[in-house]
């Protein structure tokens, strides 16, 4: 069997600044979540069968009492942070398994469900699906992949590889070094894409770079200068690892069968005539 884990934050996101706006009978905006619902029943119709959303209830979590700068919710357009309780409500109304986060986040629990999907022999494959570089980390040869289902583009181990320079298990290293704009973490000055690929190809981790850069025996010109940033600021690249670090430590479920889709509740009806319902604004 397959196992499809969605990453529902970013689904509502990409829906909503892709499809018009929509409005129920009493106002409120649901154009996101009806194109996420539709999305993922296209999905289990197209022949997914054990399939579970993840979800940030808030968008902050313990990673920002580790930084200062790290992601907010600060900004999210309010029609699209409305939209987070109902499309929870709306999924398990359709009897999909939704995991909404608070004190980890979405990217967490995407993790800490594939660790525990591919422990099943009867899994076959476990699609994280999102583009997310984060989840790079948790792929594991051609078992455990990445899927983005905007591009339909799978990226296995060998994919990361090529994508990043490193192994999927020096995936937080590396962010640790080059940074993470979209998470608000800047990484060390001077490392960039290339030169971090070419250290962590050869050391792996943080832990395993030399002090003294000129014996990397790395093809890169400024190995001196930023092996001293990384000898003055290594707490904070180590810092910056722990928040790129996803965690697998959550308990989501027990067996595999409890992400068997088995059809809709009995709620989902009532619901699914309130999207049904809605209206579509015309673009100005």
């Amino acid at each position: 069997m397959d196992v499809h884990l969605i990453d529902g934050t970013y689904e509502l996101f990409r829906h909503f600044y892709a499809v018009p706006s929509t409005r129920d009978k009493d106002g409120h905006e649901v154009g996101a979540v009806k194109g996420v619902l539709r999305s993922v029943l296209g999905m289990i119709q197209g022949g997914a069968t054990h399939v579970a959303v993840a979800t940030d209830q808030i968008i902050e979590s313990f990673r920002n009492d580790l930084w200062p700068g790290y992601k907010t919710g600060q900004g999210i357009d309010p029609n699209l942070w409305a939209q987070f309780p109902l499309l929870e409500e709306v999924l398990m109304a359709a009897g999909i398994t939704v995991w909404p986060m608070v004190e980890f986040e979405a990217d967490d629990a995407l993790a800490a469900g594939a660790q525990t999907a591919a422990r099943d022999e009867r899994v076959d494959r476990v699609f994280i699906c999102t583009p997310d570089k984060d989840l790079a980390q948790c792929v594991r040869g051609t078992r455990v992949v990445q899927l983005n289902r905007r591009t339909r583009e799978i990226r296995d181990e060998a994919g990361v590889m090529a994508k990043f320079g490193v192994m999927p298990e020096s995936i937080p290293d590396y962010l640790a070094l080059v940074g993470d704009s979209a998470d608000g973490y800047p990484g060390l000055p001077g490392w960039g894409a290339k030169s971090t690929a070419a250290v962590l190809a050869k050391f792996g981790h943080l832990e395993a770079i030399p002090a003294d850069g000129r014996s990397w025996g790395v093809n890169i010109a400024n190995s001196g200068t930023l092996s001293r940033v990384l000898t003055e600021q290594r707490e904070q690249a180590l810092l910056f690892r722990t928040l790129a670090r996803l965690r697998t430590d959550i308990a989501l479920f027990d067996d595999i069968d409890e992400l068997l889709w088995r059809g809709n509740r009995p709620a989902f009806e009532a619901l699914a005539a309130r999207l049904d319902g809605a209206v579509t604004e015309p673009k100005l």
